[in-house]
């Protein structure tokens, strides 16, 4: 027996859910190598231009919008199952495509850098803005994570180096924000061979995390045009994007990972020093959750932040995302700042107690969510 199997074997188990076979079936479909990955579909919508070829950034957006409604079309083919990865492979590839219309989206965008809210606006080339990063990708480790979600195991996880968040309790603070740099600096070309590497290794998707994939889109983008295996591919993500960023990814992207941390605006500006946390990331998701992309959210449940931000959070996603399955999360614990000054941090310097965690699963069932299959 496979390893991961023994060591997980509620990730065979959860596929015997109904809810799970039908919120995932894209993801299924993909992983199990039925569809091809949106990413490989990109890649076979044919644009009648070079777009490196000079054309403003205007120019190249009304492209973009204009050629996705043929994407869409091809999309909702292979959702349909009237386009098999095997009809896929016959299809012809063009010389420029789709997917090289985002690629050179993602590094203009990176030149004026705002792919995230905090819109630096840095050449990133020749400055570095609030994640640190220049062009290069830092890659501190990769592996077939057997940690997360039951129906994503093995999942085949990258982490990368840097964040646009500064949460006083991270748990990966050692790479978000102590040291960025650590590991194998990576290109494209680098990353896709991870990417294959992986696959072949049996994971059953492509992991983007961190710290924060967002600062990296650029080179995760870039590197598509480069993996020649089949895989579907995550966004693991705090999912502050601008909604530029998010327009690029969305056709790459077969299941969404996304932290939905606080409900309110004041405790996301307190414990991760970001602005405007509630609107962006609301408006994000929505955006996702009206796509039919699968999606399993995370709420990691904080000490003493039950009403101010666990109920707001399963409220907004009983009103706005039922397609989600949503991971109600009881992993915090006091890391970084909140371990080393827990006084200044009083309201979070412990674990949460298991009434929170009663209460926070309590009020989910209540809502009609569906936790119980990922949590």
């Amino acid at each position: 027996m496979v390893f991961w199997k023994l060591v997980r074997p509620d990730a065979e188990a959860v596929w015997n859910s109904e809810k799970v076979r039908r919120k995932l079936k894209w993801y299924s479909m993909v992983m199990n190598d039925i569809a091809p990955a949106k990413f490989m579909i990109a890649k076979k919508v044919p644009i009648d231009f070079n777009p490196g070829d000079g054309r403003s950034l205007d120019e190249l957006w009304d492209a973009h919008d204009s050629i996705r409604k043929e994407f869409l079309k091809l999309l909702d083919k292979a959702r349909n199952g009237d386009l098999t990865l095997s009809d896929y492979k016959e299809m012809p590839t063009p010389q420029y495509s789709f997917l090289d219309l985002k690629v050179e989206l993602a590094w203009r965008i990176v030149r004026e850098c705002r792919f995230c809210e905090r819109r630096c606006l840095v050449n990133r080339e020749a400055k570095r803005g609030f994640c640190r990063l220049g062009l290069k990708s830092y890659i501190t480790t990769y592996f077939l994570h057997l940690g997360e979600e039951a129906p994503l195991v093995p999942s085949g996880t990258i982490f990368y180096g840097s964040c646009n968040f500064k949460c006083v309790y991270c748990q990966n603070y050692d790479i978000s924000q102590e040291n960025p740099y650590q590991g194998i600096e990576a290109g494209a070309k680098e990353i896709a061979i991870i990417q294959e590497y992986l696959r072949n290794e049996g994971a059953k998707n492509i992991n983007h995390v961190g710290g924060d994939p967002t600062p990296n889109i650029h080179n995760i983008v870039e590197s598509l045009k480069y993996v020649r295996v089949n895989v579907p591919q995550l966004w693991n993500s705090n999912m502050y994007l601008t909604e530029e960023a998010l327009a690029i990814i969305i056709d790459l992207m077969d299941i969404w990972l996304p932290d939905f941390k606080y409900g309110n605006n004041s405790c996301a500006s307190r414990l991760s020093l970001v602005d405007r946390y509630y609107d962006v990331v609301t408006r994000n998701l929505k955006i996702i959750c009206s796509s039919g992309d699968p999606i399993i959210i995370r709420h990691l449940v904080l000490p003493n932040h039950i009403n101010c931000c666990t109920k707001p959070v399963l409220e907004w996603i009983a009103l706005n995302c039922r397609s989600a399955l949503v991971n109600v999360m009881g992993q915090y614990r006091p890391e970084y700042m909140v371990w080393r000054s827990p006084e200044k941090f009083r309201d979070i310097s412990r674990r949460p107690s298991t009434e929170e965690m009663e209460k926070a699963y309590k009020f989910a069932e209540k809502l009609g969510l569906d936790y119980e299959e990922v949590s």
